[in-house]
């Protein structure tokens, strides 16, 4: 016999993992490169910014010194009132006002407002940069008789240059985003496409042999030594059972209209029909306190994750164990259907990974069972599925949660 070969789009994604790693550490050296060159830039402007200051602060003591040399129009011409980037502010020996460059005030304000914004400003570059001192000298002996200071603050542009890294990241961080939800929904999407036309060409092909299988009945029926020993009966649950199986299959990919239903009834449905089918050492039992407990579902879609449920119990345990089913009422209008067997348990650390299409722990199977049930209980019902706990070599229990009526 030939070996299954694995769905090939689930096997990619779950077998490369290094290809998440690889793209994880493309992106952080990327992030690392452009936030070390951005320093590099900043730091060689903030170099630049700080040698026009200190430029800036002796042409101030030039011209406040030698008013009446020659060079003093040029100095202040060329040098001071160029600077029209850099904010700075020059204050005396009592921190007093002296003059503002490149500082927005807004002049239709109140002088307490102003003096304010100047008071915060000032504190703003104390904490940025040590002012420069401009000594003031007296122009006949030459000798210092005052100070005052000059503060300053990074310009407008390298500021900008400062955030440009953080948010280049963020948008680069945001773009990713939203592509891994798109190549995410795009992947989804794709798989579901596969198990729909699979569903339905499935549906479609049972169509042939349940038609033949209907007429060899009524054929069987004129038989009257086979019609009497139970042999119709039993072959027309089987055609029933394909039926509903064709009908299921029929639903995916579609919207199913939700009926009101009895889940005590359509639980029992099932485990009636499991039972003669499955090993005599495994037991099935329905527990409830109420036989009428009602919810909005399809009839056949909700039999199927029950009973799919019930089958994976099955092979948890092998040949012989325990099914127990309750249902009950929860709080806040809810329904819970708990499954609980006796078998081989869920590691922990596969728990979260049991509702992943392709993921299985037996040498047969596609591993689409519990991908389906979650798909028809949460996409279609509104309702839940989990794992609501789960030991190795004790068991485990799969909860339903559905709105009820």
């Amino acid at each position: 016999m030939a070996k299954r070969s694995p769905i090939p789009s689930v096997d990619f994604y779950q077998n490369n993992p290094r290809l998440k790693w690889v793209v994880l550490v493309v992106s952080f050296l990327i992030s690392v490169v452009s936030i070390y060159y951005t320093d590099v830039l900043v730091d060689q402007l903030k170099e630049r910014e700080r040698q026009q200051v200190h430029l800036f602060a002796h042409a101030i003591e030039y011209t406040l010194n030698e008013s009446q040399n020659n060079n003093f129009l040029f100095v202040s011409e060329e040098i001071i009132n160029k600077n029209n980037s850099i904010p700075t502010i020059l204050v005396d020996e009592l921190n007093q006002v002296l003059g503002v460059r490149n500082v927005k005030i807004d002049s239709s304000r109140s002088i307490q407002t102003i003096n304010r914004q100047l008071k915060d400003e000032l504190a703003e570059m104390a904490s940025t940069y040590d002012p420069i001192i401009i000594n003031l000298r007296d122009p006949n002996s030459n000798e210092t008789f005052g100070t005052q200071k000059l503060y300053y603050k990074n310009s407008f542009l390298l500021t900008q240059l400062i955030a440009y890294p953080y948010i280049q990241l963020s948008v680069i961080a945001i773009f990713g985003f939203i592509s891994y939800l798109a190549f995410s929904y795009s992947k989804a999407a794709e798989q579901n496409r596969v198990w729909v036309g699979l569903a339905k060409e499935t549906a479609h092909q049972l169509g042939t042999p349940l038609s033949s299988l209907m007429a060899w009945i009524e054929v069987i029926r004129e038989f009257p030594e086979i019609r009497n020993r139970g042999i119709v009966e039993e072959l027309e649950k089987d055609i029933q059972k394909l039926r509903i199986v064709t009908e299921r299959f029929s639903s995916i990919g579609s919207v199913p209209s939700l009926k009101k239903e009895n889940i005590v009834v359509l639980v029992n449905n099932v485990v009636n029909y499991l039972r003669p089918r499955v090993s005599a050492k495994i037991k099935i039992e329905v527990f409830t306190l109420s036989e009428t407990i009602y919810s909005m579902v399809h009839a056949p879609l909700f039999e199927w994750v029950i009973e799919n449920l019930c089958k994976n119990a099955v092979d948890a345990m092998g040949s012989s164990g325990h099914i127990a089913i309750k249902i009950l009422r929860g709080n806040e209008g809810k329904v819970f259907i708990d499954v609980s067997d006796t078998g081989k348990g869920i590691p922990r650390s596969k728990v979260s990974l049991v509702f992943r299409p392709g993921f299985t722990t037996k040498k047969r199977g596609w591993g689409l069972g519990l991908a389906l049930a979650k798909r028809i209980i949460e996409a279609y019902h509104n309702g839940k599925i989990y794992v609501k706990s789960s030991e190795e070599n004790v068991g485990t229990t799969f909860r339903i949660s559905l709105n009820a009526l």
